[in-house]
């Protein structure tokens, strides 16, 4: 029976999933595949449709009895956070007054967002490729941008309010932790270590051949732009999507506090990276 491995369209996932999809990174067992938004990536796992996927690790602590993190595969970073953009420029102070659009109620920028503006009441969960469209039709006020959309805003004309990740990082000294592989925990002493190694060898080898990644890439970029493409993995895929590391998981662990904190995910007892 073939598991289930799902990630995002998103040219960071494709290139570090790439050696794998193609065969180069054998891995022992049969897969199907799923490929969709981070929002879609993170319902099909609260309905526990998928064995091996990308989350938002927003999503992943509320499922943190069920799912454990892989050491590799990892989405985070210094600089790398999302931004919060409007038509025109304005107070951060301000935004609790708008409606604000965000990449789905289960992501971390959304965590992030309500961290940053707990009184902002009014926000609307859309795919994250349609907020520059909502704000420029005046649907909504601002919007909290990831991924290709990062590098594009500008040239539509939008302002940026203020950098989530940036905000994130001053505050609390850590990198951002954006987004994780994870695998269910009933697979974690067979499945999950095995592939944890091929995940990790995928990603060494999108960066020592990189232009092998680029068909693969293409075939679901959102924007296809060889300069935004290559803007998206140089910011999302570093050293911590090999290897997590003692300083990236604690940087998750200070979150995953966070957000137990504040009530919206319980405290999970177990442990939630794969020894």
């Amino acid at each position: 029976m073939a598991l289930t491995l799902a990630f995002s369209s998103c040219p960071n996932d494709t290139f570090m999933f790439n050696s794998i999809v193609s065969g180069h990174v054998p891995i022992p067992f049969p897969f199907e595949l799923r490929i969709g938004d981070i929002a879609e990536l993170n319902r099909w796992a609260l309905r526990r449709e998928t064995d091996i996927t990308k989350l938002s690790y927003f999503t992943y602590f509320q499922l943190a009895d069920e799912y454990i993190m892989l050491n590799a595969g990892a989405a985070l970073g210094r600089g790398c956070g999302p931004l919060v953009i409007s038509k025109k420029p304005v107070s951060p102070d301000k935004l609790k007054n708008f409606r604000v659009a965000v990449p789905g109620l289960n992501t971390t920028a959304y965590l992030l967002f309500k961290s940053f503006c707990p009184d902002c009441d009014e926000v609307v969960p859309m795919l994250f490729s349609d907020i520059e469209q909502a704000i420029l039709d005046r649907e909504v006020d601002a919007g909290v941008i990831i991924h290709e959309t990062r590098f594009t805003y500008r040239q539509r004309g939008l302002k940026k309010i203020v950098d989530l990740g940036e905000w994130w990082e001053t505050a609390t000294g850590h990198p951002i932790p954006l987004g994780c592989i994870a695998v269910k925990r009933e697979l974690k002493d067979t499945i999950g270590r095995e592939f944890d190694g091929a995940l990790r060898k995928s990603v060494e080898q999108a960066f020592l051949d990189r232009e092998s990644t680029y068909p693969f890439i293409r075939e679901y970029a959102k924007e296809l732009e060889q300069s935004v493409i290559d803007a998206h993995i140089d910011l999302y895929v570093n050293p911590f999507s090999i290897d997590i590391g003692s300083e990236g998981r604690a940087a998750v662990h200070f979150l995953f506090q966070k957000a137990v904190e504040t009530g919206a995910v319980p405290r999970v007892r177990k442990d939630i990276f794969l020894p």
